[in-house]
């Protein structure tokens, strides 16, 4: 992935989800907001503790919403790493929009950059491997686009954007089609164009899969010694290290590195999108700090 489509901004799924959103708190008026002088006034975006800053397209979108004036300067750049006390933006515009955006821009600009964090740390823990940092569709409900661009911008990859652009056999797939060769044979014919991955939950699995041929294999739940034994078997002769694996389920923090070193190719993580802690940030009235 290049430095570009890194920070790709996917900008219908911005416009849906702030609408949606503000639709949702605003309703038919912020009967609090409409006490305030609807005034030019000042404000000023805090970060409060160490984070990967994520989210920016989605808070300028809150603002300019309610008021296409505003203006937003960001002393930090999306991707950023910031300490605690940080002023990340300051704005002006007027009182009641301010007030009325704050809350859903605030609510995205949290929920990304604890995502982006959470996958910075995770991709730190396999720096130098060669491992990549997957993400996986365990996200919330209705913010993919914007969760799987946070794991982008904090160095992660994006696995399947859904269930339409990648085919994936588990087990009941593999059991439907009486085994793995037949499950293969099955999907490439039917979407001959699309990445396909396989999940084993055997050595012998593997075999099958790797020799079928396919995008990526999944070893799911594997033990250390059996998941050695895979990087093993994948890159001897006759697969040559051609097809990569992917190892999910049961990844902590802890012991992503220990993984990472027995060779296999990527880590998908769903703690990354459904795990999430917000970061803790603020919007206040008046002039920055300092």
């Amino acid at each position: 992935m290049t430095g570009d489509d890194r920070f790709a901004v996917p900008h219908a799924a911005v416009a849906a989800d702030v609408a949606t959103a503000l639709a949702e708190d605003i309703g038919d008026g912020d009967v609090t907001a409409a006490l305030l002088p609807d005034a030019a006034d000042t404000a000023y975006l805090l970060c409060k503790e160490d984070a990967v800053v994520c989210g920016r397209p989605w808070f300028d979108a809150c603002h300019r919403r309610l008021d296409p004036d505003v203006a937003i300067d960001w002393r930090v750049a999306e991707g950023d790493r910031v300490v605690a006390g940080t002023v990340l933006a300051t704005l002006r515009g007027r009182a009641r929009a301010l007030v009325s955006a704050e809350r859903t821009s605030l609510n995205f600009m949290q929920t990304l950059s604890a995502t982006a964090t959470a996958t910075a740390r995770h991709v730190e823990a396999v720096a130098g491997t060669g491992t990549r940092i997957l993400d996986t569709r365990k996200t919330l409900p209705g913010l993919r686009q914007a969760q799987k661009y946070a794991v982008r911008v904090g160095g992660g990859h994006n696995h399947r954007m859904g269930l339409y652009d990648a085919v994936m056999l588990k087990e009941n797939h593999i059991r439907a089609a009486g085994g793995i060769a037949g499950a293969i044979a099955r999907a490439r014919a039917a979407s001959p164009d699309l990445p396909l991955i396989v999940e084993v939950e055997t050595l012998d699995e593997l075999r099958d899969a790797l020799a079928a041929g396919c995008t990526r294999v999944l070893i799911d739940d594997f033990d250390a010694a059996a998941r050695r034994e895979a990087v093993r078997i994948a890159r001897a002769a006759p697969f040559d290290g051609r097809i990569p694996l992917e190892v999910s389920g049961g990844v902590d923090l802890d012991g992503l590195r220990a993984i990472a070193q027995d060779g296999v190719d990527c880590i998908s993580i769903g703690g990354l999108t459904k795990h999430v802690r917000a970061i803790d940030l603020s919007l206040k009235l008046g002039p920055a700090p300092g």
